[in-house]
């Protein structure tokens, strides 16, 4: 029976898709450049005297732009000065629990493979509260701008938990297929099985980076990778559909590999600019104030944009007056600025907000 958008897809076949080769030439080709540009990004983030700073900041910039996916709209500035209150609107908060749901995914996978449970978890993060698979029927996918249903996921918990399953076998499966290949595809299923009420898209995009991480094509979830989805979204939803209604596997399968290439290519870019900035402030800052020579206090400056007196006084071992006065003679110095959040002041290195933010 032909696919129909209004029918529950209950007919979903498991992957790999059959009598399809999935790694033809311009795919492979594809895949060395994407592989490539991922090790590239791995030697330069061991090349950063602090490697805390990525691994703080590219979570945050992840979960914004994975969140603006779902329309879900923040700012970088608004992450970055809740980072550590979890404070902040609506949108920010959802946007802070996309970076704990992608921590707990990474810690999940480093005592266990990556499974179902393993998605129930990111998603119960990511939702702030227990998730389990849909029971509802009636769950459908609509064009936000005209409202005609594009696609109609499986039904029913059993069917969606054996769908789950074939899906996790698939993912562990030893059969040769690329790890980049096999995160395609695999992306594609979990997204097409829809497995919960709701978070499944950035529940998918999560489990994108897990997949990295436990293939050994990453060690931490250092890849920006959401950034480059919103440059082609409309792409990503027309591919998705299209492997539904035309099997348009290798058109998808490239997007994704292009998807990887690019930010693990922007992303390596980022952090050469981060390791100037941090040469030329770390200069500055020794000519301005004693804590200028401190490693401690120039690492915690270049961990989050925005610093808190309490931050610096505990990491460096110091009084909150000293912590007050090295901060202080550095916004005098125009290498920070001070802005009242509450009852207390944050100090923002205003010069490395903007390398985070700006484009590569």
């Amino acid at each position: 029976m032909a696919w129909n958008p209004e029918i529950p897809f209950n007919d979903l076949p498991s992957l790999p898709p059959v009598g399809l080769d999935l790694e033809p030439k311009r795919v492979l080709k594809a895949t060395i450049e994407a592989r490539t540009a991922l090790a590239t990004l791995a030697q330069a983030g061991q090349l950063l005297p602090n490697p805390n700073i990525l691994i703080h900041a590219v979570p945050l910039l992840e979960a914004q732009a994975s969140s603006e996916i779902e329309n879900i709209v923040t700012t970088a500035d608004e992450l970055f000065k809740h980072a550590d209150s979890g404070g902040g609107d609506h949108a920010t908060k959802e946007a802070l629990r996309y970076r704990g749901a992608l921590f707990a995914g990474v810690e999940s996978i480093r005592d266990r493979p990556l499974t179902a449970a393993t998605a129930a978890r990111v998603c119960s993060e990511l939702q702030g509260r227990e998730m389990t698979v849909r029971t509802m029927h009636g769950t459908r996918i609509a064009n936000p701008a005209t409202r005609e249903v594009i696609y109609a996921p499986p039904e029913g918990a059993e069917i969606i938990r054996e769908k789950l399953a074939d899906w996790e076998r698939f993912v562990h499966a030893d059969d040769g297929l690329d790890p980049l290949v096999r995160m395609a595809l695999a992306h594609f299923q979990f997204e097409a099985i829809h497995p919960f009420h709701d978070g499944n898209g950035r529940t998918g995009r999560v489990i994108n980076i897990l997949m990295l991480i436990e293939a050994g094509l990453l060690r931490d979830p250092i890849l920006y990778l959401s950034r480059a989805i919103i440059a082609r979204k409309n792409d990503y939803y027309r591919l998705l559909r299209a492997v539904t209604a035309e099997g348009a596997w290798i058109d998808w399968i490239l997007y994704m590999l292009e998807v990887v290439r690019e930010s693990a290519t922007s992303t390596t870019r980022k952090i050469g600019s981060i390791r100037s900035c941090q040469e030329e402030i770390a200069e500055r800052a020794r000519g301005a104030t004693p804590g200028g020579r401190d490693a401690q206090f120039l690492a915690v400056l270049f961990e989050q944009p925005y610093c808190r007196i309490s931050t610096v006084a505990d990491r460096c071992d110091v009084s909150r007056q000293t912590a007050s006065t090295w901060l202080h003679a550095l916004v005098e110095a125009g290498l920070l600025s001070a802005v009242k959040a509450g009852r207390e002041v944050l100090f923002v290195n205003d010069e490395f907000m903007d390398v985070l933010t700006r484009p590569e």
